[in-house]
């Protein structure tokens, strides 16, 4: 009796091992990787962010990638190669975007728009399966079957310089941010058509939504001073005033504070949006630029071109706790996971 205890015991031992290393390797198949795009590298930062140190790069093939979008399953990354000019001046037209296999870090496809539009801000929807991709130079939102790696049909924006976009949580509205016209379009992405254009200032960058689509924000760059829409009516409906221009913004999960880039003053304030004032500011490092909220809502990280370094923010205490080195002009920043 008792050997049969014994080996029963054995037994058990032995499918507790086994569900417990299946449990380990579910566990590390879904921890999250942060990618980087580097404008001055031409390259793709793979980061641990839980070590806090870059892993590998993968070359992006082309002058030069701006926006990186990862696929659901975080297998595939997707780098528009949006060309060697800023927004609006003279300098190469990019006319596709680069299909980054994560697993082996390669790029293992291409589309080819065939000519140059300035491929820029990439969304991949999980609602519809698609791909978003902002193309400039069309005056539109091109969209792309993520399996067949064809361009399927696009969304006019109505103005020139169309550079970033933002989808609602149900994917049937897209706003982007039009530069140098200083505006927003309003789409719909369902329809394919374009439901409002909103003036904003005479050059506005980036564009973010609130968790619960009612607001829309665009940072004024004449103006330290940042523009909130309501989606309601589609109109202007305030100005924040702001320490310095800002750039780049991005809401807290929990909906109650958003972020907002300083690029001028290294620094990221939360506006608080219930008051609709700053908040908290926190010093990082030189040219924050895009802002990414961790899956776990606890930390942030921001791009900081100048420096080449993405900050780690601790969203509880309201402070920068590293930085980690990527490459030059870190830009674009997505989750793959």
């Amino acid at each position: 009796m008792k050997n049969v205890l014994f080996l029963r015991s054995l037994l058990m031992c032995g499918v507790v091992g086994v569900a417990t290393g299946f449990a380990s390797a579910q566990s590390k198949s879904v921890q999250p990787m942060l990618l980087v795009v580097n404008q001055g590298d031409r390259n793709l930062s793979l980061v641990d962010p839980a070590a806090g140190k870059e892993i590998a790069t993968v070359p992006v093939d082309g002058v030069t990638g701006h926006e990186v979008a990862a696929s659901p399953d975080g297998k595939t990354a997707y780098v528009p190669i949006y060309g060697d000019a800023g927004v609006g001046k003279p300098g190469t037209d990019g006319s596709k975007i680069s299909i980054i296999d994560l697993a082996s870090r390669k790029i293992v496809h291409t589309v080819d728009f065939g000519h140059g539009v300035r491929p820029h801000c990439a969304i991949y929807d999980r609602n519809s399966g698609m791909l978003y991709v902002t193309t400039e130079l069309d005056k539109s939102v091109s969209i792309i079957d993520p399996k067949s790696l064809k361009i399927v049909g696009s969304v006019p924006t109505g103005q020139e310089q169309s550079h970033m976009l933002v989808l609602s949580r149900d994917g049937s509205r897209g706003y982007t941010a039009n530069v140098g016209p200083g505006t927003v379009s309003v789409l719909d992405m369902k329809g394919r058509k374009t439901l409002a254009i909103i003036p904003i200032s005479t050059d506005t960058q980036r564009i973010s939504i609130s968790r619960d689509d009612s607001m829309v924000f665009t940072a004024d760059q004449t103006k330290p001073q940042l523009a909130v829409i309501d989606t309601a009516t589609n109109k202007l409906k305030m100005w924040v005033p702001l320490p310095a221009v800002a750039y780049g913004t991005a809401a807290t999960l929990d909906g109650r504070w958003l972020l907002v880039t300083l690029r001028t003053g290294k620094q990221v304030v939360v506006v608080d949006l219930k008051t609709m004032k700053v908040a908290q500011t926190i010093d990082v490092a030189d040219g924050p630029t895009e802002i990414l909220v961790s899956p776990d809502g606890r930390s942030a990280f921001v791009s900081c071109t100048r420096s080449k370094q993405v900050a780690q923010i601790d969203l509880e205490q309201w402070k920068m706790t590293r930085l980690i080195d990527a490459g030059d002009a870190a830009d674009g920043l997505a989750w793959a996971k």
